[in-house]
């Protein structure tokens, strides 16, 4: 069975929602065998004893089965196995599912939940919860929120249809709209649109505000306020990573519990969760491209510096968000 893109379709079931890793080997090389190939990739990272360990269990599989160490290389072949994982801290808050068809799933994710796998968060992430729980080991995302920030996301539940999904994001023909809790100060004029040009470095923790042409725009209101804080409205028009989360600081406005900025923060310990970024992503409104009807979401879940300010200042876990 092959994909339209003319790659095969694994030989391997997912692992706990996460799919198998794929190579291709390169068009060209030295190898007489594929072993020589993956102790020359993956020994330094893992060890040859490690390789050798997974040719011998038949971990490395192609289309025809699995991989031995006598096996020929062949060039452009394509080679797929389940790494190992290291154990993650479980995130004690559920992913709640908003809305389902046949096309899409529109779920509440939890602060600290990433949304896709990455670095060390892989199995707790709220793509591989859904693929186990709701039986769709096709789900894929149509676009991300941070791991911190809690809030409405969009799956695709058919792979063919994530492009004409994704595509709306990419147009900027989705509405989104966001809640933050953060400072008030009644000498910053508000509503106020923030342009400014976004650079992240791979490697780094924090984006940052440079000079140039700008690539990044948010329209920042104020709700309401009181005993010194702020319920704000923002409005996203590009989506630049941690865009809102820059433009709230560079407006003197930091988000509460933002560990990035204005200034990266020691990283909190992976069972810390009493101090939620207080940034929620409250609303998703879009024409659905398949169906044509047109579609608004509302988030569920609310900010713990708003409804409950002193056990959050206190740092309890009465103060994080269920």
């Amino acid at each position: 069975m092959r994909r339209r893109s003319g790659i095969p379709a694994s030989p391997l079931p997912q692992r706990d929602g996460i799919d198998a890793v794929r190579l291709r080997l390169p068009p060209d090389g030295p190898w007489p065998t594929v072993r020589g190939y993956l102790l020359e990739r993956y020994g330094r990272a893992i060890g040859p004893a490690r390789v050798e360990t997974m040719l011998r269990e038949g971990v490395f599989v192609t289309t025809e089965g699995p991989l031995t160490a006598d096996t020929a290389y062949r060039p452009g072949e394509f080679v797929w196995f389940h790494r190992e994982l290291e154990p993650e801290t479980p995130v004690p808050f559920e992913v709640e599912v908003l809305y389902r068809d046949e096309r899409i799933v529109v779920v509440d994710k939890p602060h600290f939940l990433s949304t896709t796998p990455r670095g060390r968060h892989v199995t707790e992430t709220a793509l591989a919860r859904l693929r186990r729980d709701l039986g769709l080991p096709g789900l894929g995302p149509a676009h991300r929120l941070d791991r911190l920030t809690a809030g409405l996301v969009l799956f695709v539940a058919r792979p063919e249809l994530r492009g004409a999904y994704q595509g709306l994001f990419e147009r900027r023909a989705v509405r989104k709209e966001y809640e933050a809790i953060a400072g008030y100060d009644p000498q910053r004029p508000l509503p106020a649109t923030v342009r400014s040009r976004i650079v992240k470095e791979r490697g780094e923790l924090a984006a940052r505000e440079v000079e140039g042409e700008p690539n990044s725009e948010s329209r920042i209101e104020l709700v309401g306020h009181r005993d010194g804080l702020g319920r704000y409205r923002l409005h996203p028009h590009t989506g630049r990573t941690h865009q809102l989360r820059l433009h709230m600081a560079s407006l003197g406005l930091p988000i509460l519990g933002d560990p990035l900025y204005p200034q990266v923060l020691a990283e909190p310990a992976p069972d810390d969760f009493r101090r939620p970024l207080q940034l929620l992503g409250a609303v998703l409104e879009f024409t659905d491209p398949v169906s044509k009807r047109p579609l608004r979401f509302d988030s569920r879940r609310t900010l713990s510096a708003w409804t409950s300010r002193p056990s959050w200042e206190a740092g309890t876990r009465g103060g994080v968000d269920p």
